[in-house]
């Protein structure tokens, strides 16, 4: 949001009682965080409170300094209090999650988000959200509302159909479901489920804030759309109004312009390829493609600039831009993001109107205050945090800044031909409107003088608003240093050049393009000019973006800031905020404090976490998939596979950059030493990528593979990461870091398919003194009476092919002779997986057996005489 400071006054210190709500909120937020980590009984809250507020109110009249002080002690005691009241339990959620066993169940439901098509190599696959009506489960119907996002996937081809004319047939469009519509599917219901990784998103959070309790899938063949419309007609017309703008959006400008558009102007970011995404989020620009507190900033500003110049009335003028703002808000259905943003633009407009945008900073705190009360749980959001630190920095930072360097000069500005205004002016700007009247006579000699002195005029202007876009983009990199690194793992190189591109170009782009869709509606003729110019501020900011996040050096990724850091900059961040307004020596003091604190934050890493003299061994909750983090006696770390999505359904979600990467940064690690791939199998391979981008280990080790599209890009990546290719065999012996490394398969005269095999793996035996353990990837059968050919003892056994009938055979057992187990697999593996079958082979051996399903990440530690089983502590 733009702030706007009319005061021409010389800056005063901090004015703490001028900023009542921003000091409330701020004690508010103090006592969530209090009854988060110091849990008490809310009657202990409720009592602090009555008695501070009683407390207040008796002393007020004579000691107004300690009645303010208990007052806000009173807030902080509510703010534990309603942190502390237990949540209401969601009636949805807790309805059908008895349905989400597994079992079979008919659900009919209405469409409350319209469904997406996502091209895939297995045909389209339809993603739509729906609320239920009813279940039914053997005939008994249950009433139920909750909602369920479901995903439909394409019926298996007809096989009796004639196979040519089947391959010249064009593929047939599936039906795509829109909001209101009845349907009826038969599905597996499952519950939201978290990866049991230290580090890992709260999943189930995100689900629940969307209104969404299950997941479901089912083929396209057994959903059935019924009879009848059911929902709201003020959505159903938002709803159609969103779908009509992102086809006009396509039609005018094109598919990959109109979905760059799309997710600039209306939140639809379904069509954005990765690499596109990959370049905006490496430039520290994402945002622009998040409907969020920035479009209603520019839409409210040129909305009101417009009509100011237009001579409208200042209370009209805010009337029309605040119920604008909520139109679009309801038009893109930003979720809370929008809302919050909207709901802090009428705050500030209302304060404005009555004379209070001096204290820009207590209709920030209104707002924040507002929020907390509804939902003391959203200062843990990530979003809310960045929103409103953005903005304090905006107001509490930046406008002190701007009043002390650029204001004054901007002032200066005015009435440049009024010699005598000179006098009342500092030297400084008497001299700088000397030298601007000076230039303009130069100008008039070719221009004329009433186009010189607006030329001159003019540059003036432009150079101040270049410098205080600088100025606003420097503090907002610095003042999300810590949020940043530790929601994102991000350190911006180019994030201060990029924002100041493309910001500038946004606030451009944007209503160009709606007045080019306005008015396209009247005249093809009239929207032409908006729409040029559209398409060139458009193509300035993708430009810029893919030179800049082309850069090798455009961003770094960071492990999760220590926790003195974190308090660091947060000291550092109310300091700075406490002097802004002092004298320019503790101003200057306040932002060095919080430069120190960002580069402390960004070219500082954290010590990793790891056990001197011991063998550590995590196998990761990847769901269906691997990977394993293995780090030496000495410090030496050893990825093995990164885990992957089956069903070719990787570019919507990328294990490694979602699952893997997490957990490591949560371990403080930013390098890896190597990193190993078993075999080419998609939920092996799938998330290897994002960690050589995201950990640049020194050496990617391979077995024998074929050379399938994922290997390739591997190896391409691993290329431009410049990491070096090592391809193991059997026989293979080394040492890493204090522990030995065994290579057992594949054998050296193993051939390639055409395509990936279990029996491709990379198998590896690494032992510390009289203990050891062994990574079999996927090995079957042939493959395992191989390696129990050679009885190479451990300790730990890693079960091969997550517990698949084909692997872990009593010849492999009797000749390992392991005491503990893992498996790694997903939560109701759709593959039935692990096997009743193995899991009593291991019962039977004696095998102390572990599930990343049931029990998340499992780490053991081998210190050469024993080993030892840990479940880490889940962030």
């Amino acid at each position: 949001m733009v702030i706007l400071n009319r005061s021409a006054e010389p800056l005063q210190p901090f004015p703490w009682s001028r900023q009542p709500l921003f000091l409330a909120a701020a004690s508010y937020a103090a006592g969530i965080l209090l009854a988060a980590h110091a849990w008490r009984p809310p009657a202990w809250w409720l009592a602090a409170a009555v008695v501070c507020a009683a407390s207040s109110a008796l002393l007020i009249a004579r000691r107004l300094r300690v009645a303010c002080g208990l007052a806000i002690a009173a807030l902080l005691f509510l703010g534990a209090l309603n942190t502390a009241a237990p949540p209401s339990a969601d009636p949805g959620a807790a309805g059908i999650a008895p349905f989400a066993d597994g079992r079979e169940v008919t659900v009919i439901a209405r469409v409350t988000r319209d469904g997406i098509l996502r091209e895939n190599p297995r045909g389209a696959r339809q993603s739509l959200d729906v609320e239920s009506e009813s279940v039914s489960f053997e005939g008994a119907l249950t009433s139920l509302r909750a909602g369920v996002r479901l995903t439909i996937y394409p019926a298996p081809a007809d096989k009796e159909a004639d196979d040519d004319a089947a391959e010249d047939a064009p593929a047939a469009q599936p039906p795509v479901y829109l909001y209101g519509q009845r349907l009826r599917f038969t599905t597996h219901l499952r519950a939201p489920r978290n990866f049991g990784n230290p580090g890992a998103l709260d999943y189930r959070r995100v689900l629940a804030q969307q209104g969404i309790a299950a997941l479901a899938s089912s083929r396209a063949d057994r959903v059935e759309p019924l009879s009848g419309f059911s929902g709201s007609r003020p959505e159903l017309w938002r709803s159609q109004l969103h779908r009509g703008l992102r086809a006009r959006l396509t039609a005018r400008w094109g598919r990959e312009d109109g979905a760059l558009l799309a997710a600039m102007l209306i939140g639809e970011r379904t069509f954005l390829d990765r690499q596109t995404r990959l370049n905006f989020q490496r430039t520290g620009v994402y945002h622009i493609l998040v409907v969020s507190g920035m479009n209603v900033g520019i839409l409210a500003f040129v909305v009101f600039w417009v009509l100011r110049r237009l001579r409208v009335g200042e209370i009209w003028a805010m009337a029309v831009t605040l119920a604008l703002a909520a139109a679009y808000a309801y038009l893109t259905e930003g979720g809370i993001p929008i809302l919050r943003a909207t709901l802090m633009l009428g705050i500030y407009l209302g304060a404005r109107l009555l004379y209070r945008d001096r204290a820009p900073l207590n209709a920030v705190g209104a707002a924040a205050l507002i929020l907390l009360v509804l939902d003391p749980r959203a200062l843990f959001d990530a979003g809310f945090q960045l929103t409103f630190l953005a903005v304090i920095a905006i107001a509490g930072l930046g406008v002190p800044l701007l009043e002390r360097t650029s204001a004054p000069y901007r002032r200066a500005l005015r009435q440049l031909d009024a010699v005598d205004y000179d006098v009342s002016l500092p030297p400084r700007l008497a001299q700088f409107r000397l030298d601007l009247r000076l230039i303009a006579g130069r100008l008039a000699r070719f221009l004329g003088e009433r186009a010189a002195r607006w030329l001159a005029i003019g540059c003036g202007r432009a150079a101040l608003g270049i410098y205080d876009v600088l100025v606003i983009a420097a503090l907002m990199q610095v003042a999300l240093a810590l949020p940043m690194a530790y929601y994102f793992h991000r350190a911006t190189v180019v994030g201060l050049p990029a924002n100041i591109v493309v910001v500038t170009l946004a606030g451009v782009l944007m209503p160009a393009a709606i007045a080019a869709l306005l008015l396209a509606e009247v005249s093809t003729a009239l929207a032409w000019l908006p729409a040029v110019i559209t398409e060139l501020t458009l193509h300035g900011i993708t430009g810029s973006v893919r030179t800049l996040g082309g850069l090798r050096v455009a961003e770094f990724r960071i492990a999760d800031p220590a926790l003195p850091v974190a308090l660091a900059a947060a000291v550092a961040l109310a300091y700075a905020l406490v002097v802004a307004r002092r004298n320019r020596w503790f101003a200057a003091s306040g932002l060095a404090a919080l430069v120190a604190a960002a580069l402390w934050i960004a070219a500082a890493p954290p010590a990793p976490q790891w056990q001197p003299g011991a063998l550590e061994v995590t196998v990761l909750d990847v769901g269906q998939g691997d990977s394993i983090l293995v780090v030496s006696p000495q410090g030496r770390t050893l990825l093995v596979d990164g885990g992957g999505s089956l069903g070719g359904q990787a570019a919507e979600f990328d294990v490694g950059e979602a699952v893997v990467s997490p957990y490591l940064w949560s371990r403080g690690l930013t390098r890896l030493d190597a990193v190993a791939l078993t075999h080419a199998h998609a939920d092996h391979i799938g998330g290897l990528a994002a960690v050589l981008r995201n950990f640049r280990p020194r050496e990617l080790w391979l077995g024998t593979n074929p050379m399938t599209p994922a290997l390739a890009a591997l190896l391409d990546e691993a290329a431009r990461q410049k990491i070096k290719i090592v391809r193991y065999a059997a026989g293979d012996r080394f040492g890493f870091g204090g522990a030995q490394v065994e290579v057992l398969a594949p054998p050296r005269d193993w051939q390639a398919s055409a395509r990936p095999r279990n029996n491709d793996s990379l198998a590896l035996r690494l032992s510390l003194g009289a203990t050891a353990v062994m990574l079999a990837g996927d090995a079957e059968q042939r493959i395992e009476r191989f390696i129990a050919a050679e009885h190479p003892q451990a300790d730990l056994l890693k079960v091969a092919h997550h517990g698949s009938a084909t692997s872990t055979t009593p010849e492999l057992l009797e000749a390992v002779h392991p005491r503990f187990g893992v498996i790694s697999v997903g939560f109701r593996s759709s593959f039935g997986h692990p096997r009743p079958e193995v899991l009593g082979r291991l019962q039977s051996a004696g095998v102390a057996t572990y599930r990343t399903d049931t029990q998340g990440a499992v780490s053991f530690f081998l210190d050469g005489h024993s080993v030892t089983a840990r479940l880490p502590a889940r962030r």
